[in-house]
Formats: structure tokens, C-alpha cells, sequence
């Protein structure tokens, strides 16, 4: 099948369509968005556009800043500011920053190919489209790469205004905020939560001055730039999750993952405390929900040595053997809500398959078709 490239927000991009999702994934770093889904007579695009997509930005900025949009997927992932054991990486990695090469392309679904040069290997990219689900299913697989490695999604969502979206994960037993400063304010970045400062509920967290935030009401603490992470608990559930309801958007957000591969979720509060370029105080009200196997955003030197996450047996890298290659499923998905649906409480399959149940702490509820058989696959 023949699939040409548009330019879409600045960049050339392959594009993938059913009667309920239209999705673009561009050539450079694989990222994907713009991705709108249709909801009855409706359409909503729930990712976030960097404000300076097809901008001409200054030399010298990583290729991932001037595509960033969507979901990419990150290997190693973090900012990779110390080099390990000679392999210096861009932030999130090659998969992120460097073109990919279409293989092949079916009726909703795209094959990327990515041949890594840094530490030799290949990463094959497959995003398939259902008909009938207003979701995104997203396969990566790591191949002829040996030694400890870390990775990623990193999902990217834009919000309306302060306080539109509730945040909700899937039981967690480790939280905690990132244990050293963020963003430096010699530099142009602010941060408001206490470094390092664990917590075991969202809306009990430590703030630097004292006070505690709710980390399930976003957008919020506007001009500051915050990160903090959950490990997902074990539940006796097929999958793990993370969800962001908008009452005022009628919709739901929701990612679906295998916590023995993605073990962590990083929370990426962006909400205008970057003064630096290409940010400049305009990247606001985008919350980053990145399922991880990771330190934190701290890259792969970091990840691969002992920490209080695998410490904690909380694994921060995989290790990889070119006999055995590594496969990353993750599912991304949308359904509209009904009136005083107010968060998601509880997400889990319905009896027979093929069909979850989002339940609300109001006690509304929403069924949705979702193939989550996909993550085992």
C-alpha cells in the first residue's frame, strides 16, 4: 500500500485513518500526533502540539524539540546527560531524534524501521488502528542490542484550562517526587515540589514551601515545571493503568500498559516554568504521562546502576540479549463520558474480552471495545 508523506505542524509524516481515529506519525523521531478521535458527532485531539512546531529555532536543539507532539517512544529514555560506558545519547534517545524508514503499511497500520548506530541494533515501530476503537495500539521492537537499557513512552497531553483534567492511576506502591532539583531558576526553569519528598496518594504531596499539592487536579501551579513517579502495584489485573478524565471535554484519556515490561509512570507537569528557549514561558498546561522502565528522566547511566528504585525492586532498565528481542506494547484510548463522571476510579476487563469498563469514583460508568489481548502479544 501506498502511503505518501504530508507535512503536518512542520514535519513530514505518514498518516493513518479509520472511521473513528485519525493519526500522523512523523518521519523524524516517529512521533505520533497529531491524533484526533471521533466521539459521536465529535472530534477531539487530546495531544499536545509544542507552541513552536514550525518555528525556525536556534542551531544546536535536538531534533526531538522541534518535532515534539504526541507520543514517541524513548531509547533509553531520560535526558541521558551522562554518557554510560562511552554511548552518549540525545535526550530519549536515537528512536527519538533520528529519522525512520517506512517498511510497510496496511489498511491501518504502519511498519517503521529504525537501524540504531549509537549502540547497533534495530527498533521495528508498528501503529495499528482498529475500526470501531477510538484507540491506538503501539508495538516497538528492540532487537541485536545487548547490555542494560532503558525506554519508554512518552505520551504528552493538553489541557483546556486550570483544573480541567483529574488524573487517576491503577494502584501504585511507590511515589515519589524526583530527588534532585528539576529546573534551575539561575537558568530560567521553576520547580514547586519538594525534592526527593515520597508520597503515597496524589493528592497528598509535598510542595517546596511547605504546602501540599494535589497531583490529580491538572492543570495546576501554574509556572512551575514538576516531575514525580509511581510504580504500579501488582493487582491481579491483566494490565496496568493511567487516566485522565476532562468532565468539561466529555471525554476520558486513558493508556493501558504490562507494568512487568513499563514498571513506572513519570508525571511531567508542564505548566510554564521554562524561561529558556525554545519553552519561554509557553509550554502550559501539558501534562506528560510517560510509561517507563526507567531512573526517573535521568537516563541510561543513571538507570543501569544500583538506585533506590531497583533497591526497592522496582526495575529501571531492561537487559538486553540479541537472541531474545525485546517487545513494548502500549495502547493509548479515548471514550466519551457520561454526565457526572467525575474520575476514573477503577479500569478493568469485562467478563468474555474484547471490552473494558472504566468505573468512576461517582459511580458512573463507561464500557469501551479495546483488544487489551494486545499487550500479551
Amino acid at each position: 500500500m501506498k502511503l505518501k508523506l504530508h507535512t503536518i505542524a512542520g514535519q513530514p509524516s505518514w498518516q493513518l485513518k479509520t472511521s473513528v481515529v485519525e493519526a500522523a506519525v512523523t518521519r523524524l523521531g516517529g512521533h505520533l500526533g497529531p491524533v484526533r478521535f471521533r466521539l459521536g458527532r465529535r472530534w477531539i485531539a487530546p495531544y499536545d502540539l509544542a507552541p513552536w512546531a514550525g518555528e525556525p529555532l536556534p542551531a544546536g536543539l535536538p531534533p526531538l524539540l522541534r518535532v515534539m507532539r504526541g507520543d514517541f517512544f524513548c531509547l533509553p529514555f531520560g535526558d541521558n546527560a551522562t554518557p554510560y560506558r562511552g554511548e552518549k545519547y540525545p535526550p530519549h534517545g536515537e528512536t527519538a531524534n533520528r529519522p525512520w524508514r517506512r517498511v510497510a503499511a496496511a489498511d491501518g497500520e504502519l511498519r517503521l524501521t529504525l537501524d540504531t548506530a549509537i549502540r547497533k541494533g534495530r527498533v521495528e515501530k508498528i501503529i495499528r488502528l482498529v475500526p470501531g476503537h477510538t484507540a491506538v495500539y503501539c508495538r516497538h521492537i528492540v532487537s541485536g542490542m545487548s547490555g542494560p537499557m532503558s525506554f519508554a513512552h512518552h505520551a504528552i497531553l493538553k489541557l483546556p484550562g486550570a483544573g480541567a483534567g483529574r488524573l487517576s492511576v491503577s494502584k501504585f506502591r511507590y511515589g515519589r517526587v524526583l530527588p534532585q532539583r528539576f529546573e534551575d531558576p539561575a537558568a530560567g526553569g521553576y520547580s514547586i515540589l519538594k525534592a526527593g519528598a515520597q508520597f503515597s496518594a496524589l493528592d497528598h504531596v509535598p510542595r517546596a514551601d511547605g504546602q501540599r499539592a494535589d497531583l490529580s487536579v491538572y492543570p495546576a501551579r501554574e509556572g512551575y515545571e514538576d516531575l514525580a513517579l509511581v510504580a504500579a502495584a501488582a493487582d491481579g489485573q491483566p494490565f496496568a493503568w493511567t487516566a485522565l478524565t476532562v468532565a468539561s471535554g466529555r471525554y476520558v484519556w486513558f493508556a493501558l500498559k504490562d507494568p512487568r515490561v513499563l514498571p513506572a509512570t513519570v508525571l511531567w507537569m508542564s505548566n510554564g516554568g521554562r524561561h529558556y528557549a525554545p519553552w519561554n514561558g509557553r509550554h502550559r498546561h501539558a501534562i506528560g504521562l510517560e510509561e517507563v522502565c526507567s531512573y526517573f528522566h535521568l537516563g541510561l547511566a543513571q538507570s543501569a546502576r544500583r538506585n533506590d528504585l531497583n533497591r526497592a525492586g522496582i526495575p529501571t532498565c531492561a537487559r538486553l540479549d540479541p537472541r531474545r528481542p525485546l517487545t513494548v506494547n502500549y495502547i493509548m484510548a479515548v471514550a466519551a463520558i457520561p454526565r457526572g463522571f467525575d474520575m476514573v476510579k477503577d479500569l478493568r476487563p469485562v467478563s468474555g474480552g474484547g471490552v473494558v469498563k472504566l468505573t468512576a469514583r461517582s459511580g458512573a460508568t463507561v464500557s469501551v471495545p479495546l483488544d487489551y489481548g494486545f499487550l500479551r502479544g
